[in-house]
């Protein structure tokens, strides 16, 4: 275990480097800030780790497969190759479980392991170097995953999309509804107890409620108040709806 004022040595060698830097603004960002807590977190732990076979060079390659789906026996054997005692593939594999459940690192993406593990027999066959090989996967993890973040959010305005067109033609049919946007129209409507509201937006950025027989931009309507947002108006709809209102 580490002495007391060995632990106090680091953090202050740490902290005395941070502060050299000639930019206050450096100092105080955010992320440097974080960065530097882990770097503290790091040297402290290392000194008191309970992962006896573990130097740094041998936990840098490790975090490096972390969410790779690289075979725990070929890591096994490669780190082994490494200054240190001799590794079991279950000193690896709980290693490597704890870099994942450690708040900085993740686990797997179960979606992506077919294709690392068709990558990983595909540069190993031709004679790939294992840490080349991990950065490449590395490479596919970070394409797939935004191919698959960009298909999700297409998937998502597309279903955004098709529920404002429901919503559309639910109005237009005469069926109650939720506000809704005519497609090309900067104008808001609903329907309520067969009641048809707009909502226009003013100059302001707040918005005026109308009362109106039909789905128009043009209508001019029957002004019922000025509101901060749509929430705010669907508050009064509820109320107004089912209230006797004036012949118009």
């Amino acid at each position: 275990m580490m002495e007391e004022d060995e632990r106090i040595g680091i953090v202050r060698h740490l902290l005395f480097e941070y502060v050299k830097s000639p930019s206050l603004r450096h100092i105080r960002d955010t992320h440097s800030l974080i960065q530097l807590s882990q770097e503290i977190v790091r040297k402290i732990d290392r000194g008191s780790s309970y992962w006896t076979k573990w130097n740094p060079q041998r936990e840098a390659l490790l975090k490096s497969a972390v969410g790779t789906w690289t075979p725990a026996e070929d890591l096994k054997d490669f780190l082994n190759g490494l200054p240190g005692p001799p590794l079991t593939v279950t000193d690896v594999t709980q290693r490597l479980r704890a870099f994942e459940e450690d708040e900085f690192f993740r686990f797997p993406d179960e979606d992506l392991r077919d294709g690392c593990l068709a990558l990983y027999a595909t540069e190993k066959a031709a004679g790939t170097e294992l840490p080349a090989i991990i950065g490449a996967l590395r490479d596919y993890i970070e394409q797939e995953e935004r191919r698959l973040r960009e298909e999700r959010q297409l998937a998502y305005a597309k279903k955004l999309e098709e529920e404002r067109a429901e919503r559309e033609q639910r109005l237009i049919s005469g069926a109650d509804c939720n506000w809704t946007q005519i497609r090309g129209s900067t104008h808001w409507f609903c329907r309520a107890n067969g009641r048809t509201y707009r909502l226009s937006p003013a100059k302001d950025k707040k918005w005026h409620m109308f009362r109106v027989n039909e789905v128009s931009d043009s209508e001019p309507g029957s002004l019922i108040g000025r509101y901060q947002n749509r929430g705010d108006a669907t508050k009064v709809v509820k109320l107004v709806a089912y209230q006797a209102e004036p012949r118009w």
